[in-house]
């Protein structure tokens, strides 16, 4: 079947430019980035855990994650502005093809009591953003080195206009939408 890509350029491409009704083939959605995000409030406390979650996130996505900072003071939660509080990696071309085509037929089909995407994580200004309970669903991750069990969020980043357009891509590209 060769790769994601190849498949958008042969024949995605096409039908979604029936589909939603677009001629002109740039104006026709395509995926721009895939940004994988973990939140660590932890790490104010523990600022190994930073290193740990990094190494596994490099592990699951071939690239170096960078450290997010908070923002903003949140007294609440002792929280000053430019402490780390996360780790993320933006994915870009052909690994985040790789990423994608990995995430679709390997690591959603070994969730526990999968019963497909739910479609409720669209933005309506075409990202779309799934969060996964258990970095351990992915294969490159061994579950003996596991300190603790964390979430991730999975933001596909494309150029739709809207939630109808991201939708229709994503769902091209074989993202197993539940079935209401």
């Amino acid at each position: 079947m060769g790769t994601l890509h190849e498949t958008y350029q042969k024949t995605v491409s096409g039908k979604l430019g029936k589909e939603l009704g677009i001629t002109n083939s740039m104006a026709i959605p395509k995926l721009l980035k895939i940004v994988v995000n973990i939140g660590l409030g932890e790490a104010l406390e523990n600022k190994k855990v930073l290193d740990e979650v990094g190494k596994q996130l490099s592990q699951i996505t071939g690239q170096k994650p960078m450290i997010t900072r908070a923002r903003k003071d949140i007294s609440a939660f002792k929280l000053r502005r430019g402490d780390a509080i996360g780790v993320k990696v933006t994915l870009r071309g052909k690994r985040m093809y790789d990423f994608f085509e990995k995430l679709i037929r390997m690591v959603l089909p070994r969730i526990r009591d999968f019963r497909g995407v739910p479609d409720n994580g669209f933005d309506g200004r075409g990202s779309f953003t799934l969060g996964l309970s258990e970095q351990i669903v992915f294969p490159e991750i061994d579950y003996s080195e596991i300190d603790k069990i964390r979430g991730l969020e999975i933001t596909f980043v494309t150029t739709g206009k809207d939630k109808k357009e991201t939708y229709t891509l994503l769902q091209a590209f074989g993202m197993p939408f539940r079935k209401i």
